[in-house]
């Protein structure tokens, strides 16, 4: 069966429903990173806080506690579950997409084990193993740079008109 390329082939208003979906995605994806700008947690500091809290920190100009288990176990399972789903749709459309395999697989597996790492760093984290701060930030950034690459290319090829051959 021959799928690369295959989206490019799709009739304009099907290119046009999936550009839609990826831009509405695209929107909820960097909204959530907003968030975590806003909550400060883009710094090895920041997202210690974030999760362990800042009782101790005398200096502290908002005091934050730390997460409590349900907490934890809802936000691990939430974001691991939903961003899994993400990652599985928008790789769906990478895969149908022209470009060479390699890119693909990369643009495809890699945002899975940057789940596994972002999110069940932060619970290493705060469980006490202190530096995956650092891992979280690396595969974090790592999930990103994916999304936005398979977003990019999913877009691209939907947008542009189709080669007459």
């Amino acid at each position: 069966m021959t799928y690369n390329g295959l989206l490019a082939t799709f009739p304009k208003e099907i290119r046009f429903f999936i550009a839609t979906f990826v831009v509405i995605l695209s929107v909820g994806f960097f909204t959530g990173l907003l968030f975590i700008k806003e909550t400060e947690s883009t710094t090895p500091a920041g997202i210690e806080e974030n999760y362990l809290g800042n009782e101790d920190d005398e200096e502290a100009t908002e005091m934050k506690f730390k997460k409590g288990d349900r907490e934890m176990l809802t936000i691990v399972h939430t974001h691991i579950l939903s961003m899994s789903l993400i990652f599985f749709l928008l790789g769906g459309l990478v895969w149908i997409s022209k470009a060479p395999k390699k890119w693909k697989l990369l643009l495809t597996i890699e945002p899975f084990l940057s789940v596994i790492l972002t999110f069940g760093g932060i619970y290493l984290m705060w469980i006490g193993i202190s530096w995956f701060k650092y891992v979280v930030i690396f595969s974090g950034t790592l999930m990103t740079l994916s999304f936005t690459g398979a977003a990019c290319l999913v877009l691209w090829q939907c947008l542009k008109p189709p080669k007459v051959e």
